[in-house]
C-alpha cells in the first residue's frame, strides 16, 4: 500500500521530466541560466507561454535608470503574462564591474528590482563564452547589443519578436504597442 501511495505522489513529477513535457519548451527555452542571487540554475522553460522582454544591463551606465521602468513594466503587465528578464553584462565599457552577489544587491537597494535577474555573462554573440540565449536572440532578429538595455521581446510562442536598441526606453510607446501586441496572441 506504501509503495502505491508513493507512486502516486511521483507521477505528477516523473510527467514534468518527460519528454512530451519537454517538448512543450520552445527551444530558445530549452536551457538553464544561473540566478544572479545564487547563481542556483534556472530552467528557461518556466517561462514557456509568457513573452518575455530580455534585457542586457549594468549597474554603472547611463541607461542605468531603465531598471525603473522595466520594473514598471514587469508590475503593470505581469498578471496579463509578461515577465521582465535581466542579464547583466561588463561587455561595454566595464559598467558591471561587480560581483554577481554586488549586482543583486545593487538592484534589490538601488532600484527595487523584483524580475528575475540572471548571473553576469557575456552577449555580444561574436564572444567566446557567449551567453547562448544572446546568441540565439541576435541570430533571430538579426540585431546584436551594441549597448547595456538592449532589449528582446519574445512571443509566447517562445519565437523572437523584436529587438529595441539602448535607446529605447522601456516606456517608448512602440515598444509597450508590441508587449501588448504579443500579449493578445495565444501561444
Amino acid at each position: 500500500m506504501r509503495n502505491i501511495r508513493f507512486a502516486l505522489l511521483l507521477a505528477p513529477l516523473l510527467a514534468l521530466a518527460s519528454p512530451a513535457a519537454w517538448a512543450d519548451c520552445p527551444a530558445l527555452l530549452n536551457q538553464s541560466q544561473p540566478r544572479l542571487q545564487d547563481e542556483a540554475p534556472q530552467d528557461l522553460c518556466q517561462y514557456a507561454g509568457k513573452v518575455l522582454l530580455v534585457v542586457n544591463t549594468a549597474s554603472y551606465c547611463g541607461f542605468t535608470k531603465q531598471y525603473e521602468g522595466l520594473e514598471a513594466l514587469q508590475r503593470r503587465y505581469q498578471s496579463k503574462g509578461l515577465v521582465v528578464l535581466g542579464f547583466p553584462s561588463n561587455d561595454f565599457g566595464s559598467q558591471e564591474p561587480g560581483t554577481n552577489k554586488e549586482i543583486a544587491e545593487f538592484c534589490a537597494n538601488t532600484f527595487n528590482v523584483k524580475f528575475p535577474m540572471f548571473a553576469k555573462s557575456v552577449v555580444k554573440p561574436d564572444q567566446p563564452n557567449a551567453n547562448p540565449l544572446f546568441v540565439a536572440l541576435a541570430k533571430a532578429t538579426d540585431s546584436n547589443p551594441k549597448w547595456n538595455f538592449h532589449k528582446y521581446l519574445v512571443g509566447r510562442d517562445g519565437k523572437p519578436a523584436a529587438a529595441f536598441t539602448s535607446l529605447t526606453s522601456p516606456d517608448s510607446p512602440k515598444l509597450v504597442a508590441e508587449i501588448e501586441r504579443l500579449l493578445k496572441a495565444q501561444p
